[in-house]
């Protein structure tokens, strides 16, 4: 079911619960060999609203009134709120063998058997607070394992393939415009010198020839921007930023510190998006950026950067069908402030969407 809570969101005080830094959670995981990480089913749900606040989330449909009994998606302190339960409840477990990041359990041990004790203790926990697994989405007694957009393994914490994939998978260009989209997206933090063959082709009165020299400086930027330490570590005391564009055909997203990029996103449209307005994809690449990249976004205030100026007046649209309602109350789980950036200075999310563009072009 899809609320609309941005009127109680913008009179509620916002409650901030401190969150563990994500350089501090890998750390602890040093020497596991064996890991289980467990999923609550619709967590949100398990936990009870306050007695006598129900008539806060009043919501109206044709049948009549209605109030939540339990926590809703889409409050502003619905995040930190469940943060604090989870904290409490495996409190005794935090920092020994387990890890905890909003709805991510993350259980890690040196042995099968320690490993069994731990797991029976975290759900011995769980249950006796009332909280429920979804087995489907939960891993157990495994060597290698996702968690908050890191590999973690035996030997160390590797990066997640899905935060580079976009770049690795690259199109090669076919035209002088498409070197000049793949050098706005390359060449943002690598040194210019290793770009040289590749700028050649963007100047004025030289023939388009792609030789092995460009295609070795390709490969090589795309290599560079790939791996560290050009990726860093979220740091959780600072700002996040988020830019994201849509193209004809694909939507692209980068999520930033200090103008250093941290991960990558890119998808190719298909079925019913390919036919959203404009405005609706650039909605639709936000929401799906934030899906991406949300245990990282949802602790403290971050910045959207966008060229579509109308996506600041998000929070002020009165008339919503259902899934643009969906999206908007996705998207004010978050504690954002959008800024406006000129569509030229959005190199990087606009290369990325424009991606399948070229792609295309490369099938013909």
């Amino acid at each position: 079911m899809c609320v609309d809570c941005r009127a109680i969101n913008n009179i509620t005080i916002r409650y901030r619960h401190p969150i563990p830094r994500l350089d501090d959670m890998l750390d602890e995981l040093s020497g596991s060999i064996i890991f289980s990480k467990v999923d609550l089913h619709s967590g949100y749900h398990q936990i009870r609203m306050k007695l006598g606040d129900e008539w806060k989330t009043v919501l109206k449909t044709k049948f009549g009134l209605y109030e939540w009994l339990v926590m809703p998606f889409g409050l502003t302190n619905a995040p930190n709120t469940f943060m604090r339960l989870m904290n409490e409840v495996l409190r005794a477990f935090i920092g020994k063998f387990v890890v905890v990041y909003f709805d991510d359990i993350l259980i890690y041990s040196k042995s099968l058997h320690e490993h069994m004790d731990h797991l029976r203790a975290v759900f011995d926990a769980l249950r006796a607070a009332r909280l429920f697994g979804n087995i489907e989405k939960c891993t157990f007694c495994t060597d290698r394992v996702s968690f908050l957009g890191y590999v973690v393994t035996p030997q160390g914490i590797e990066v997640d393939e899905a935060k580079v994939q976009a770049i690795r998978n690259w199109p090669t260009p076919m035209t002088v415009s498409q070197v000049r989209a793949s050098m706005d997206l390359l060449d943002f933090t690598v040194a210019f010198t290793t770009a040289a063959p590749l700028n050649e082709l963007t100047k004025k009165g030289v023939a388009f020839h792609w030789g092995k020299p460009q295609e070795d400086a390709f490969n090589l930027l795309k290599d560079k921007l790939t791996h560290a330490p050009l990726l860093q570590l979220p740091d959780f005391g600072k700002t996040f930023e988020l830019e994201c564009d849509a193209s004809g055909v694909g939507i692209g997203g980068v999520f930033m510190q200090e103008n250093k990029p941290v991960a990558y996103f890119s998808e190719k449209l298909s079925g019913p998006v390919l036919n959203y307005s404009t405005y609706h994809k650039e909605l639709y690449a936000l929401v799906r950026s934030l899906e991406t990249w949300q245990h990282c976004l949802w602790p403290k205030e971050f910045v959207i950067h966008s060229h579509h100026e109308s996506l600041k007046h998000i929070r002020s649209q009165v008339k919503l069908n259902r899934r643009h309602a969906k999206w908007v109350e996705f998207i004010e789980s978050f504690p954002y402030v959008i800024e406006y950036k000129k569509g030229k200075d959005n190199v990087i999310a606009d290369a990325l969407s424009r991606r399948y563009t070229m792609r295309l072009m490369e099938a013909n």
